[in-house]
């Protein structure tokens, strides 16, 4: 009967932290959603045919603009890269696609502090910069043509992204009730692939903040040792936790937020959030879309960026004062609730989201984003390979 308790603590955590980031899911998605109604990607796969600096910084502004789910990262990554794009801006999408979006700076701000949201942001950049080096300095031409013509057995039928160019502004488009048609059938379809997601990080936070006591993480973080072991330990293990977690960029926040409760270091958390790109399902669909020997040349780069890239993030971020005060109260905030201006926007952007179901459930979908169907046809092969399901 004693786990009774810690379970409905757990249960408790878990819809706090939904709580205090709801408004702020649907505000980003809601932007995701505009954005690949309105932006046209027709040129995009011929723009980045190398791996300059004006073609990765091309991509990097593209996958801040595009969503912010993991899986649709890198099944739109995989699409421009076979179709001929450069290795280093392909890759480059999908970091920009995951750590620039506003969505999840959003819910850094709310749950973690600015400190931490500028660390995603700052750091995004900084995992593009030595990605590309990493690829510059290793890179294998063979593999790299051979994995561009791998056969994807069960990778279902790939698809163009919309809208097409027709010469149209960005308010020509809006002003049109079939923009904005589809603007709701992308927000839903967001919804419906990131739920799961969402709802698994919050469990899993939750869970571990009632379960997993603060001295487990200090042992496994090696909080007592000195600074210069510590700082390059943990953003080697930060990833290493992620990767058996199985959450997406968005859903790894919250538990972010327990190891930084925790004590975590702030290198160690950054790691940690840096690493979604490489859970198991999504190691899996590499193999799936480019063979064995790429998927484990990508993975070995992104693991070797990521433990970079926190430990640059550490070392600045101290350097300058940056890193915020440890909230040691964070689990009492999280399980507090109250008539502030927290819960206004949660009434406010949750009626623009029952809008947005109720448009999409009542018109049909115009042209939508192809990322999606692509998206669905990665996740479902991850999924047939644990037993589980693909959300829709």
């Amino acid at each position: 009967m004693e786990i009774l308790p810690q379970i409905g603590q757990a249960l408790l955590m878990a819809f706090g932290m939904f709580w205090k980031t709801g408004w702020s899911l649907v505000l980003g998605f809601l932007i995701s959603a505009v954005l690949q109604a309105v932006v046209s990607k027709d040129g995009m796969r011929s723009a980045l045919g190398k791996d300059g600096p004006k073609e990765i910084a091309l991509a990097t502004a593209l996958g801040a603009a595009s969503s912010s789910c993991s899986y649709a990262a890198a099944a739109i990554s995989r699409t421009i890269f076979k179709k001929g794009a450069a290795l280093v801006p392909s890759l480059a999408f999908q970091f920009a696609s995951t750590n620039l979006v506003v969505e999840l700076g959003l819910i850094l701000l709310i749950l973690m502090g600015w400190q931490f949201m500028a660390a995603e942001w700052i750091g995004g950049v900084v995992l593009i910069v030595i990605m590309a080096l990493l690829v510059r300095l290793t890179y294998p031409a063979k593999l790299v043509e051979e994995a561009r013509g791998h056969p994807e057995a069960g990778g279902g039928h790939q698809h163009d992204e919309a809208p097409a160019a027709d010469g149209r502004s960005v308010w020509q488009k809006l002003r049109e009730p079939r923009t904005r048609t589809s603007i709701a059938h992308n927000f839903v379809m967001d919804w419906r692939m990131l739920w799961k997601d969402l709802a698994l990080g919050f469990l899993i936070a939750g869970a571990l903040s009632s379960f997993v006591p603060d001295h487990i993480w200090h042992r496994l973080f090696l909080l007592d040792a000195p600074a210069w072991l510590q700082v390059p330990l943990n953003a080697v293990i930060g990833p290493l936790v992620a990767v058996i977690t199985f959450v997406c960029s968005i859903g790894n926040v919250p538990m972010a937020a327990v190891l930084w409760g925790s004590g975590v270091s702030f290198g160690g958390v950054l790691a940690f959030l840096y690493a979604d790109l490489i859970v198991l399902p999504l190691l899996d669909v590499y193999r799936r879309y480019y063979g064995w020997k790429m998927a484990a040349y990508i993975a070995g780069i992104f693991f070797s960026t990521m433990v970079l890239a926190a430990i640059l993030m550490d070392a600045a971020f101290t350097g300058l004062g940056f890193v915020p005060a440890r909230d040691l109260n964070i689990r009492a905030e999280m399980s507090t609730f109250a008539i502030d201006y927290t819960f206004w926007l949660n009434i406010a952007f949750g009626a623009l989201a029952v809008w947005l179901f109720r448009t999409a459930a009542l018109t049909p979908p115009v042209a939508a984003a192809g990322h999606r169907c692509e998206h669905h046809a990665a996740k479902a092969n991850a999924s047939a390979q644990q037993g589980g399901h693909c959300c829709h």
